[in-house]
């Protein structure tokens, strides 16, 4: 070894020593085309992205997309198990989630301003689910009583950062934020974006609060690695008799 050895040895590891562990590379998620069977959409138990759970309770955040704190009374939990949103719609307000939280035709109990320091009146209502499919995977609920809440605008416009408010495992609303990655093949994906079991069907909002898509599945883990998606919003217009490409108010 040249005398240079040793000294450009010692360089490099000071230098790993002093940046830390590399953060994790985003993912390619549209390279091709189709959607390969990998990545299709499917219900995982897990999509915790990096050590820990970024869940801040919705009534405690401060980040900042102020306006997405005014779109949190329309969130809903859906039988105790999985999350759901009430949107605008040019037929009458509906509540929209996974199609793989409900059947088409079930009766549906819904709670809403499940929340720690609740700041409105909570409301529980049952509603028939008249909409629902796997792929894209979405279900439409039409509720018994409408909360006096406004309903969240669907969007095709994407920001550099998305939020999800959600009940995770069935537990008080909270919100978390991550990354835009890409939307492609009927699917917007980010990262960075904390979600539990429970979490199926939330929306994913973009700046300005309108909902782009709704969370379904995916990949992260604990390490950092990985990202989670869903269906897009302008997809799930697409296939729903319900809604129609005028209720998406933002492309």
């Amino acid at each position: 070894m040249t005398p240079w050895g040793p000294l450009l040895a010692g360089t490099v590891l000071l230098g790993v020593v002093a940046c830390g562990p590399a953060v994790p590379a985003d993912p390619p998620v549209c390279g091709d085309s189709k959607v390969p069977e990998s990545r299709r959409p499917e219900v995982r138990s897990l999509w915790q992205c990096g050590p820990t759970l970024d869940f801040t309770p919705i009534n405690s955040y401060q980040g900042e997309l102020a306006d997405i704190q005014d779109r949190e009374d329309a969130v809903v939990l859906i039988d105790g198990r999985c999350t759901g949103t009430l949107i605008e719609a040019s037929a009458g307000p509906v509540v929209v989630t996974a199609g793989h939280c409900v059947g088409l035709g079930d009766r549906a109990l819904l709670v809403f301003n499940f929340e720690d320091e609740p700041d409105g009146d909570p409301l529980v209502t049952e509603g028939s689910v008249i909409e629902q499919a796997l792929e894209p995977d979405y279900a439409l609920i039409q509720l018994d009583v409408l909360p006096a809440v406004t309903p969240v605008l669907l969007t095709a416009r994407t920001s550099e950062q998305l939020a999800i408010i959600q009940h995770p495992r069935g537990r008080p609303k909270v919100i978390a934020e991550g990354r835009f990655l890409d939307s492609c093949n009927h699917l917007v994906y980010y990262a960075d974006l904390d979600t539990l079991v429970g979490s199926s069907g939330a929306g994913v909002l973009n700046r300005q609060g309108h909902l782009l898509g709704i969370h379904t599945d995916g990949d992260c883990d604990e390490t950092g690695h990985g990202a989670n998606r869903g269906w897009t919003a302008e997809e799930i217009v697409e296939a729903s008799p319900y809604l129609q490409s005028a209720d998406i108010v933002e492309r």
